[in-house]
């Protein structure tokens, strides 16, 4: 009869190990992202901004992109999101900016999506925002600021541009600039993602890691009682 407590307490063991390793939300590392961040200079191009709901609480309602004025787009365009209204922001430049034979002086530097009742973007949820711009600046980079806008009042500046920012920027590269301006002895930058695949696996192997381990320690307390049981 003593056998049975510690052979019931293994699976409690591998249960409790499960949990614990899932109880760390796998998309703390997601961040508000650009499907495919490189553009040729001169093209136009169809960027889908990619925005995960981190609240635990609250709902994502509305989003504001940030247009730069100093190297503006001439043509904005969006696609429309279902249980979502667009509303184009145009204003005036400081200073006019000729993009080909075109002078401007208005140009779109803010978009904002915001959500029906209804449709916000709930937690484990992700939502997609389609734009087209261009032409492309001629630049290394451009930066997109982005507002995220919560139920509960929260606004979460996606703003941040030096190197480990909590909330950085999503950047648009242009062309190779960011292979040029980088150190030859630093890694090639890898495309941005809104969730971390790569932690969502080290997750899972870490899980399966402690299954069997808990599994062996089990399989050890069981034939230790057997050998003992038999002598």
């Amino acid at each position: 009869m003593s056998k049975t407590p510690a052979l019931l307490g293994t699976p409690l063991l591998i249960a409790g190990s499960i949990a614990l390793a899932l109880s760390v939300p796998l998309t703390a590392s997601a961040h508000v992202t650009i499907d495919d961040d490189t553009a040729a200079a001169g093209s136009f191009t169809l960027l889908t901004f990619k925005v995960p709901n981190e609240s635990a609480t609250a709902t994502t309602s509305s989003i504001t992109l940030t247009l730069p004025s100093d190297t503006p787009f001439a043509y904005v365009s969006y696609v429309p999101v279902p249980g979502w209204s667009t509303e184009l922001t145009r204003t005036t430049l400081p200073d006019p900016v000729t993009i080909g034979d075109t002078e401007l002086t208005q140009a779109v530097t803010e978009v904002t999506w915001t959500a029906d009742p209804g449709h916000e973007v709930g937690a484990g949820q992700l939502q997609l925002f389609p734009l087209s711009l261009g032409p492309v600046p001629d630049t290394d980079s451009i930066v997109l600021p982005v507002d995220q806008a919560y139920t509960d009042g929260t606004v979460v500046s996606w703003s941040g541009t030096g190197e480990g920012a909590d909330h950085p920027a999503p950047v648009l590269h242009v062309g190779d600039g960011a292979a040029n301006g980088a150190a030859d002895d630093e890694p090639a930058r890898q495309p941005a993602t809104g969730t971390s695949e790569p932690d969502v696996l080290a997750r899972v192997l870490g899980i399966a890691g402690l299954v069997l381990g808990a599994g062996g320690v089990a399989f050890g307390i069981s034939s230790g009682r057997r050998t003992k049981a038999g002598a």
